[in-house]
């Protein structure tokens, strides 16, 4: 069945509720790894649910900088500081409802062979999808796209959805104020942004706290519940 939605954002590590609500939302997602790191962004660094609190984690990269790449800021998967990551994320969640099913997915993350930031991601957000068994057409930017590398930001969305010949391209909400309809209705494309939905659910804590990582999400909640989220999502 030919594509006709399409994404594209930058990998961001065990992402929030709203990242995969985007995937879900099309049929094929570009992986934009070959853009500028972003410090103090959410490429290398989530949130998690410890002790009833939200805790910050940061996944460590090897002099990272915004003047690289994200597919050029590696990683060392040897580091004495993932392991201590992944026994953090074991002791916040090993009571969870889903914990046995799910500690699997995040410990093969960790197990992967990824020497870069932007693959460790792309491997996180895949496994996901993989666990909720939803297929969609992954591609890498800096792969499929290259020769559209160098084109202003808009431009080279346009011309990414036009190689793609699909009709429908879906941004995240926060690029109303970069993005025109207009522009993109010129190429015959239509653009929608995504104004996520965060449900809330049963966490450990009385008070919900939304905006975690999907590693909260999958921990509390059922494969079936986690894809009902998924749709929860509005297209403007």
């Amino acid at each position: 069945m030919p594509s006709t939605k399409l994404a594209i954002m930058q990998p961001y590590i065990f992402p929030y509720l709203g990242y995969f609500q985007l995937v879900n939302a099309v049929d094929t997602f570009v992986f934009y790894d070959d853009v500028h790191f972003i410090k103090r962004g959410w490429i290398n660094r989530n949130k998690i649910l410890v002790n009833g609190t939200e805790k910050l984690i940061s996944f460590p990269c090897i002099k990272a900088s915004q003047n690289k790449l994200i597919n050029e800021v590696e990683i060392d998967l040897q580091q004495k500081e993932y392991k201590k990551l992944l026994q953090s994320i074991s002791m916040a969640y090993k009571k969870a409802p889903y914990f046995e099913e799910v500690f699997p997915v995040i410990e093969k993350v960790f197990l992967s062979e990824a020497t870069n930031i932007a693959s460790l991601a792309i491997d996180s957000i895949k496994e996901v999808m993989n666990y909720l068994g939803i297929t969609k057409q992954f591609k890498i930017s800096s792969e499929a796209f290259a020769t559209s590398k160098g084109l202003e930001k808009q431009e080279r969305l346009i011309q990414i959805t036009l190689t793609e010949k699909v009709s429908t391209y879906i941004n995240a909400l926060g690029g109303q104020e970069l993005y025109s309809k207009d522009d993109f209705k010129k190429e015959e494309i239509d653009l929608f942004f995504l104004k996520a939905s965060l449900p809330e659910y049963p966490q450990f804590s009385d008070a919900f706290v939304p905006g975690l990582s999907i590693i909260d999400v999958l921990m509390m909640n059922s494969k079936a519940e986690v894809k009902a989220m998924l749709n929860q999502y509005e297209l403007i």
